[in-house]
C-alpha cells in the first residue's frame, strides 16, 4: 500500500497538471482574461480544458483498456469506439487529428494515417502522451508506446514530439531532476530532425541564460514559426520552461500559462512533468476540482471521465510493471 501511495500521487500529480496547465494556459492567451486580469496567476472562472486534456484521456483509457499492452489494433479500436463511433471531433481539435479521424474512415491504418496526413508534425501527439510515460516500464519502453500512439495521426517531429515527452513523463515519475528528464527527452530525438536542431538550441539557451527571466524572450522570438502549433517550437518552449522553472509545479505554471503563442499545449506539458515530479499535493485542490472532468468541447466521451481517477488507475496500471514509488 504505501508503495502504491506514492506512485499515485505522481501519477495523480501528471494527470490534473496537465488539465491545469491546459486551462490555464487557454486562458492565458486569450485576450479578454489578459484584458481583465492582465496576467494568469489563478484558475480563473471560465477555465476549461481543451482538446489537450481530452485527447490525454482518450490515451489513458486506451492503455487501461489493454493493459498497457498497445497494439496498432487496440490503439484502432479505442479511436473507433470513443471517436468514429461518437460523431468525430467537435470543436477545437488539431488540424491533424481531424486529418486522422478522416484518414481512419478512408481504412487508412497507422502508420499511414499519421503519415499521409496534413500537418503532422504539430505538438497534437505530444499533449496527449503523458498517460504513457505514467505506465510504461522504463525509458526505452516509453519511447516505444509513445511512438506507436502518436503514429495514429503524426509523423517524423510529431512523433519525435510524442517520444520525447513521454520520456520526460517516465523520468519524472522515477523522481528525476528537470534537468535529467530533459536530457532524456533530448537523447530520443534524431540529432538532424527539426526537433532535434531546435532542442540543442533550447539546451543552450538554457546554459547562456540560465533562469527563466533571462531565456523568456529568446524562448519566444528564437523559436518562432508561422504556426504556433508546430513541434519543433511548442515542445523546446515547453521544455524550456520547465527546465528553467526547475520543475517547480506552481512557478512552472505561472510561466508557462502566460507565455502565449500554444500556451495550452505547453503549460500543459509542463504541468504533466511537474506534477508527476511533486506529486498531487503541490496542487491547488480548488485548482483540481475545476477541471478534473473535461467539458467535452472536442471529444465528447471525455465528460464522463474524471482524471484524477485516472491517474489512480493508470497508477496502479504502472506498478504492475514493477515501478518503485
Amino acid at each position: 500500500m504505501k508503495q502504491l501511495v506514492g506512485y499515485e500521487s505522481r501519477a495523480k500529480g501528471c494527470m490534473a497538471g496537465l488539465a491545469c496547465g491546459d486551462a490555464m494556459g487557454d486562458v492565458g492567451r486569450n485576450q479578454a482574461f489578459r484584458d481583465r486580469y492582465g496576467i494568469v496567476d489563478d484558475m480563473y472562472d471560465g477555465a476549461k480544458s481543451t482538446d489537450d486534456t481530452e485527447f490525454a484521456v482518450l490515451t489513458a483509457v486506451t492503455l487501461l483498456d489493454c493493459g498497457g499492452e498497445l497494439t496498432v489494433e487496440s490503439l484502432l479500436d479505442s479511436w473507433k469506439r470513443r471517436i468514429l463511433d461518437q460523431g468525430g471531433l467537435f470543436d477545437r481539435g488539431g488540424v491533424p487529428l481531424y486529418g486522422a479521424v478522416d484518414n481512419l474512415k478512408r481504412g487508412l491504418v497507422p502508420p499511414l494515417s499519421g503519415r499521409y496526413n496534413t500537418l503532422n508534425v504539430d505538438d497534437g501527439a505530444a499533449m496527449r502522451i503523458a498517460p504513457v510515460g505514467i505506465i510504461a516500464r522504463d525509458e526505452a519502453h516509453a519511447a516505444q508506446l509513445a511512438a506507436l500512439e502518436a503514429s495514429i495521426s503524426h509523423y517524423e517531429d510529431g512523433i519525435y514530439a510524442a517520444v520525447a515527452c513521454a520520456v520526460a513523463v517516465r523520468l519524472c515519475m522515477d523522481g528525476a531532476t528537470a534537468s535529467e528528464a530533459v536530457d532524456a527527452a533530448a537523447r530520443h530525438i534524431p540529432a538532424d530532425a527539426w526537433l532535434g536542431v531546435t532542442m540543442r538550441r533550447m539546451l543552450d539557451l538554457s546554459l547562456r541564460k540560465p533562469t527563466i527571466e533571462e531565456a523568456w524572450a529568446p524562448l519566444h522570438v528564437d523559436f518562432w514559426t508561422p504556426r504556433h502549433s508546430m513541434s519543433p517550437e511548442a515542445i523546446p518552449q515547453a521544455l524550456g520552461v520547465f527546465l528553467l522553472t526547475g520543475g517547480d509545479f506552481k512557478k512552472g505554471m505561472f510561466w508557462a500559462s502566460n507565455f502565449g503563442r500554444d500556451a495550452d499545449t505547453i503549460a500543459a506539458l509542463v504541468g504533466a512533468m511537474s506534477g508527476a515530479r511533486q506529486g498531487y499535493e503541490v496542487i491547488p485542490p480548488a485548482w483540481v476540482e475545476r477541471v478534473r472532468r473535461p467539458s467535452g468541447v472536442c471529444l465528447k466521451f471525455a465528460a464522463s471521465h474524471d482524471v484524477v481517477e485516472l491517474g489512480s488507475q493508470l497508477a496502479r496500471l504502472g506498478l504492475k510493471f514493477g515501478h518503485a514509488p
